[in-house]
């Protein structure tokens, strides 16, 4: 199912709307915990404390998102208040996991390295989807006159994404290289979670 028909039935049930903003809260702190889990214990960068502050408060306003529709759901990140609670708990972590197997096969790196090179490559692929996602998402929001807005994160994850290539054109001349294999990884896994949604949606609907 295509992105902007799957939002539409998402935000047309309330239940379901809820548990997608509580996903992508999810995904959001997770994202944060990734990137604070990959800081040097003391070459800490203004820039990665600035991402991991901002992720963190894109998942606090996701959450508070959910009480302009209900008043009572998704109060924690447990399986039942995640859409396709499996798939979501995979995607991040995988690609991390694959990220990591990737840039060894091609860099000598030490084990700080790798970590810091994982964070830019990771980061850089989900900024690239959050680009695409959030924006997609917005305009289903408009059309149905939503009280839900993000409208404030597209344009910090438009921000981290130029940080990103300014940090990657640092790393390695030869990034973009790198970075289309990534992308294609986190590509896969996207979809995958994608389809996850959509026949968990498609099911609630026929229940």
């Amino acid at each position: 199912m295509a992105l902007y028909n799957l939002l539409e039935k998402i935000i047309s049930d309330n239940e379901t709307h809820a548990k997608w903003l509580n996903t992508l809260s999810y995904m959001e702190n997770a994202g944060a915990r990734k990137i604070s889990a990959c800081e040097h214990p003391t070459k800490v960068t203004l820039i990665q404390l600035k991402h991991a502050a901002e992720e963190h408060r894109h998942a606090y306003y996701l959450k508070k998102q959910i009480l302009k529709i209900t008043s009572s759901y998704c109060e924690n990140y447990q399986n039942e208040y995640l859409l396709a609670f499996a798939s979501t708990r995979h995607y991040l972590h995988s690609l991390d996991i694959k990220t990591c197997k990737y840039l060894q096969q091609h860099f000598l790196l030490t084990k700080e390295q790798l970590k810091y090179a994982a964070y830019l490559f990771v980061t850089y692929a989900i900024e690239v989807r959050a680009d695409k996602l959030y924006p997609v998402y917005q305009d289903v929001l408009t059309k149905y006159s939503s009280r839900v807005m993000v409208k404030s994160i597209i344009l910090e994850e438009e921000g981290h994404l130029e940080e990103m290539i300014s940090q990657l054109d640092e790393f390695c001349e030869q990034w973009k290289i790198h970075a289309e294999h990534i992308l294609k990884i986190e590509d896969d896994l996207h979809q995958q979670w994608i389809n996850s949604i959509s026949q968990e949606v498609l099911k609630t609907e026929h229940v």
